[in-house]
């Protein structure tokens, strides 16, 4: 019989989400290995409630996120976790956008989004510094505090039992006749133990831990790409400029360099999509890029000057698809069909993973 019932890798947004979801009635070990939650992808971006508009219909992006969005406001709102439904308008800047900005309210449409197609003039009433001659209105489309996401969770899993390990890399993963040996590296050396079931939220890293389990993750199609996105703010004299979340059409590899307005009032631009040739986190946002990102955000706001943006903060993500690659869903698969029974893998959670995270652990729950 194995030591404990689950062990979920990985304690950001999915992983705490999964583990708050599985904790009662069972043993579960929640490993880290940073010194709390939280410290990778899932505090680091746009912190945005997103609605579902833009991923395929039917793929597990779009499914996810339209079931989170709901899930989410409705968790934040029973356990105070601080939030806005300030709403997002995804403007076309130039005729020759409307094309794409119908077929993205007709997805949205499709994938069960609350949507409204408005003209310019309507835009502009909203937003009138936003040069706009259309848009799309997404009231269900928000911001959080995505550390108090977390927190609420992971206090909701601790209350369901779950031991937390932080500073605790996962080394190893075999299946044994009781199920997976855990071997973990801790400050205090090595140690291991039995666990029924392993559910791999490890984020930037998942793919790593798949390995460990025994798949090829070039073969399977697992290998991640690290993508850093990077944020410029804008001076808090100009903050008031805009009233809600305002993105472009979207790009090939992320929802383009759009305005975010935090829940303390900042307002920022970002991200851009710079792939890693090297696995080697890299937070840094160059002061040289201010010109670049004034100009893209310009397009947005044109009101706004280069000395209005300063360097914020980056972060990354641990995307499927590398540059020049089409659409790659979300992983979320128990394994047995490889042979590794008790094992589910979550790989490629990327954006919108931090709006579908109560809805991931669903789903891991249901394959469970």
């Amino acid at each position: 019989m194995a030591d404990v019932d689950v062990t979920v890798i990985g304690a950001g947004a999915v992983g705490l989400a999964v583990a708050a979801r599985l904790a009662g009635g069972r043993d579960l070990v929640l490993v880290e290995r940073r010194d709390r939650h939280g410290q990778e992808t899932s505090s680091r971006n746009s912190e945005v409630v997103h609605a579902g508009m833009y991923y395929p219909t039917g793929s597990l992006k779009a499914i996810l996120c339209v079931a989170g969005n709901r899930r989410f406001y409705e968790y934040a709102e029973a356990r105070g976790v601080p939030f806005s439904r300030c709403g997002k308008l995804i403007v076309a800047i130039e005729e020759e956008e409307l094309p794409a900005l119908r077929a993205l309210y007709q997805r949205g449409l499709d994938n069960g989004v609350p949507l409204t197609l408005l003209d310019g003039a309507d835009a502009r009433s909203m937003e009138p510094e936003v040069p706009a001659v259309a848009a799309i209105w997404s009231p269900t489309t928000g911001v959080m505090s995505a550390h108090g996401f977390m927190d609420a969770l992971r206090e909701d899993a601790l209350r369901g039992g779950a031991i937390e390990r932080t500073r605790a890399t996962v080394t190893a993963l075999a299946l044994e006749a009781d199920g997976w040996r855990v071997t973990l590296q801790t400050p205090a050396g090595a140690e291991s133990f039995t666990s029924a079931r392993v559910v791999n939220a490890a984020g930037l890293e998942s793919d790593t831990v798949a390995g460990l389990a025994g798949i090829d993750v070039d073969a399977a199609g697992y290998r991640l790409h690290w993508c850093k996105g990077s944020y410029f703010a804008v001076a808090p004299r100009r903050a008031g400029l805009l009233r809600h979340l305002v993105y472009p059409l979207p790009g090939h590899h992320s929802l383009g360099t759009h305005a975010v307005l935090g829940l303390d009032g900042r307002l920022r631009f970002g991200p851009d999509a710079e792939y890693l040739t090297e696995r080697v986190p890299d937070y840094d946002v160059p002061e040289s890029r201010r010109a670049e990102f004034a100009a893209a955000s310009r397009r947005l706001l044109p009101v706004l000057e280069d000395e209005d943006f300063a360097p914020d903060l980056a972060g990354l993500r641990p995307k499927l698809q590398g540059p020049g690659e089409g659409f790659r869903d979300f992983v979320v698969a128990e394994e047995s069909g490889r042979g590794l029974p008790g094992l589910v893998n979550l790989i490629g959670i990327d954006s919108p993973g931090l709006t579908a995270a109560l809805a991931i652990a669903r789903e891991v729950e249901a394959l469970l």
